[in-house]
């Protein structure tokens, strides 16, 4: 039981890092951002790449999906989304999915649909024993990961200037503007942050699971924007909680129910949390003024 509980929150805090990127694009620009998972695509196959073909060390080659990744986020905000700040949400919507198949077909064209064997960069590291479960190291880097990505988001966006204006931007763009702060720079950074964290959170999932193709980061971005709606869209320590409880979720259900149903009993949970709690667990029910 123990060992299901930490290989569950070992695959909750990758949702969690994913979903971090939808409730900050989200909670500050407003927008639904369905092309995030295809970013992480983007960031396995750049530190693919990076380790097998250029032979770059593991650390450096996360730098390099990362880099790739953030840029990549600011060229996307600018080109699909920038245009369509005043448009409606279904315009967006529609905008962001043909930006995710876009992305697919492009990684189709430049590295082919076979798939790749992503490498092991975990394999010179032994497991830990506690409690008479045996803990991998991948399930240590991973959860330590989303601890002190979870940490320094939170103190970035409550202590810096540039937070500070993240949030103002989140609550009122007009009041932003007057106020002086620059939206559309404080919404490109959003997006960058945001990509960046898919080219690490990339590079986890790979590990966990090593194979690597253009449809790679589709079904776990599906289930981190689940995540992020389960633990309150919006709200950084929400996408955190969310993302581990459904980790959670989807291992015990794998394990004591069926591998089959998993996903369905993920969602059907995501359905009930909903009825009872339509903002999430964290999430806050805003009031517009008329």
């Amino acid at each position: 039981m123990l060992a299901h509980l930490i290989n569950g929150i070992s695959l909750g805090s990758i949702y969690a890092i994913i979903a971090l990127g939808y409730t900050m694009v989200y909670g500050i620009a407003k927008m639904l951002n369905f092309a995030h998972g295809d970013v992480i695509m983007v960031g396995g196959y750049i530190s693919f790449y990076s380790m097998t073909l250029l032979g770059l060390p593991v650390p450096i080659a996360i730098l390099a999906a990362v880099f790739v990744c953030t840029a990549l986020g600011i060229v996307v905000e600018r080109l699909a989304y920038k245009p369509l700040r005043a448009a409606t949400s279904l315009a967006v919507l529609i905008t962001a999915i043909g930006m995710s198949y876009f992305l697919q077909n492009a990684a189709l064209l430049i590295w082919d649909a076979n798939p790749k064997a992503y490498p092991n960069i975990f394999k010179n590291f032994e497991a830990v024993e506690f409690a008479g479960a045996r803990i991998s190291p991948f399930a240590i880097v991973a959860i330590a990961a989303n601890l002190v990505i979870m940490i320094a988001l939170t103190l970035f966006t409550t202590r810096t200037k540039v937070g500070k204006a993240m949030r103002a931007v989140s609550e009122d763009k007009g009041a932003a503007t007057l106020m002086g702060i620059n939206v559309n720079f404080t919404i490109s950074l959003t997006f960058a942050i945001g990509s960046g964290l898919a080219a690490i959170a990339g590079v986890l999932l790979c590990t966990a699971y090593p194979t690597l193709m253009p449809t790679t980061g589709s079904m776990p971005g599906i289930k981190a924007f689940t995540a992020a709606v389960f633990g309150g869209i919006g709200s950084i320590p929400g996408a955190m909680i969310g993302g581990i409880l459904l980790g959670i979720i989807e291992i015990l259900a794998r394990a004591y129910i069926s591998s089959e149903l998993a996903d369905a009993i993920v969602f059907g949970v995501l359905i009930v949390v909903l009825i009872f709690r339509p903002t999430g667990l964290l999430g806050k029910q805003v009031h517009e003024k008329v």
